[in-house]
């Protein structure tokens, strides 16, 4: 329905913007002009030759315009130039002329009269003969004849050689028109001025005036042809909305479906047929939105079962050591009550890195790249050198590296954890050595220790969030998480590289460029 109703305003609109640009009136009253301009042609060669047999030496008045004429000069076309917008001129009152019609031009007229009569009766047209002197001599409405047009600016116009064609105001009354015109509500007339000019002279003038078909009439008189083609064209609207709604709607309620699906929980996949691009494109972006939810919420859930399985130990220990100083504080001794609470410290302790290193995961999690170019090497000196400060053994071997778009502080974050790592798993006398290079995709580090290395039962797992080997050491199983988490946020990535012999090789990859 919507796109029916759109189509009918459409339709509509061109329709109405026809008749607020009056272009069909505009045709109306150049079809008129046109037919008067043949018309008058023929009735002026008419007259020319008669008066021509009649006159002999100088006659008429001296042409001072030339026609327009076509380019071989054989051809002098009479073209109409009216439009619907023109300046409509004033409906002249009747003047009777002040000197007698020229004899010559009065013997003509009386001649040619009949014809303009009998003209007028087929065509509705007016029609006038008009001397020189602007005398009408011969008229299609015998009352008009012995008028005065001398005054009118398109009997003035046409003196000068050039038809000439106005609108003019039409009478409330018929006096130009010996019948009623067919196209009485029209509130203008055309009025065209054809000179009879022979070698430069004007003999004459011949007037004609016609009341131009309105949009209604002309509507109204091709009502059944436009009957029809209204019928067809919104039969064709019918069709092209049912199409297109059958094409829209179907894929669009699949999408629907999809959404209420996802809604459900149930991982749908994209609609089948969208037949729109930007449909399919719609429903395979909902479908990997649930996927990326699903992931979420698993992600979310397991995470929650280890923060809880963590956190579950030392809360359990810390509570239990607290009963005990409650309850049976007065028969224990005084090493068991410290020993209690130095228990109750260290889990306290862990569970304060717990959180911390929680708050570090969540923020690697959500850090914000593109970030500005990093000088890799002197990071690495800097971290390198507060190793060594804190007593691990480091070596650094790396050539001119390209500089990476990651914070500072990320990438010594990152080090920070595998320097730590190592400490923890190879022990604080392991020599570890930090080398890198690149290529034309990319830019990488290595760090390496000579300890015993990652079981290859634990290879798949080390970077997985509270996985750790060293729980007992007071290890949380998120340091290596949080380089994980880190290189993604900044398009680069954390490996382990399995090779053979001692230590573990940890490498970070950035894309070049």
């Amino acid at each position: 329905m919507v796109l029916a109703l759109v189509a009918l305003l459409a339709l509509v609109a061109a329709v109405g913007g026809l008749a607020w640009v009056r272009v069909y009136d505009d045709q109306l009253v150049r079809q008129t002009e046109a037919e008067l301009l043949a018309q008058g042609a023929v009735v002026a060669q008419w007259v020319r030759q008669e008066t021509l047999s009649r006159v002999v030496g100088q006659y008429g008045v001296a042409q001072t315009q030339q026609p327009l004429r076509a380019a071989d000069g054989t051809l002098e076309p009479l073209l109409p130039t009216l439009d619907a917008s023109a300046k409509v001129l004033p409906a002249p009152a009747p003047l009777a002329a002040t000197s007698p019609p020229d004899p010559v031009a009065l013997q003509v007229g009386q001649l040619v009269e009949p014809l303009l009569v009998d003209v007028s009766r087929r065509t509705l047209a007016g029609l006038r003969v008009v001397d020189v002197h602007g005398v009408v001599v011969a008229s299609s409405h015998v009352a008009s004849r012995g008028a005065s047009f001398a005054q009118r600016e398109e009997f003035q116009r046409a003196l000068t050689g050039v038809p000439a064609s106005v609108l003019r105001a039409r009478e409330t009354h018929a006096d130009d028109s010996p019948l009623e015109s067919l196209s009485r509500d029209n509130a203008v007339r055309v009025v065209v001025a054809v000179p009879v000019t022979h070698e430069g002279r004007v003999y004459g003038v011949v007037l004609l005036v016609r009341t131009p078909m309105t949009l209604a009439k002309a509507v109204y008189g091709d009502r059944w042809q436009l009957l029809a083609t209204l019928t067809v064209l919104l039969a064709v609207l019918a069709l092209v909305s049912v199409g297109l709604g059958a094409v829209l709607v179907r894929p669009l309620r699949s999408l629907v479906h999809q959404t209420r699906a996802i809604g459900r929980g149930e991982l749908a996949g994209p609609i089948r047929q969208p037949v729109v691009a930007e449909l399919a494109e719609l429903s395979a972006a909902l479908a990997h939105m649930a996927r990326q939810l699903e992931a979420r919420g698993a992600y979310i859930r397991d995470f929650a079962a280890s923060v809880s399985h963590e956190f579950k130990t030392p809360l359990a220990s810390i509570r239990g050591a607290v009963e005990l100083l409650s309850s049976e504080a007065e028969r224990l001794s005084g090493e068991q009550r410290t020993k209690l609470l130095a228990n109750v410290q260290r889990d306290a302790e862990r569970l304060t890195r717990l959180v911390q290193e929680l708050l570090g995961l969540a923020r690697a999690d959500h850090a914000q790249g593109p970030a500005a170019l990093l000088d890799v090497s002197a990071v690495v000196a800097r971290v390198a050198e507060r190793a060594r400060v804190a007593g691990q053994r480091v070596t650094v071997h790396l050539p001119i590296l390209p500089a990476v778009r990651m914070p500072p502080e990320a990438l010594e974050q990152v080090l920070g954890h595998l320097f730590e790592n190592a400490r923890a798993h190879a022990g604080a006398a392991a020599q570890l050595l930090v080398s890198g290079g690149a290529d034309t995709q990319s830019v990488w580090l290595t760090v390496r220790d000579d300890g015993p290395g990652i079981s290859a039962a634990n290879q798949a797992r080390i970077f997985d969030a509270f996985f750790t080997t060293a729980r007992e050491q007071g290890g949380t199983g998120l340091g290596l998480a949080i380089v994980a988490a880190l290189m993604r946020a900044f398009g680069g990535r954390a490996s382990l590289e399995v090779h053979e012999g001692p230590g573990a090789w940890f490498r970070l990859d950035w894309p070049r460029g």
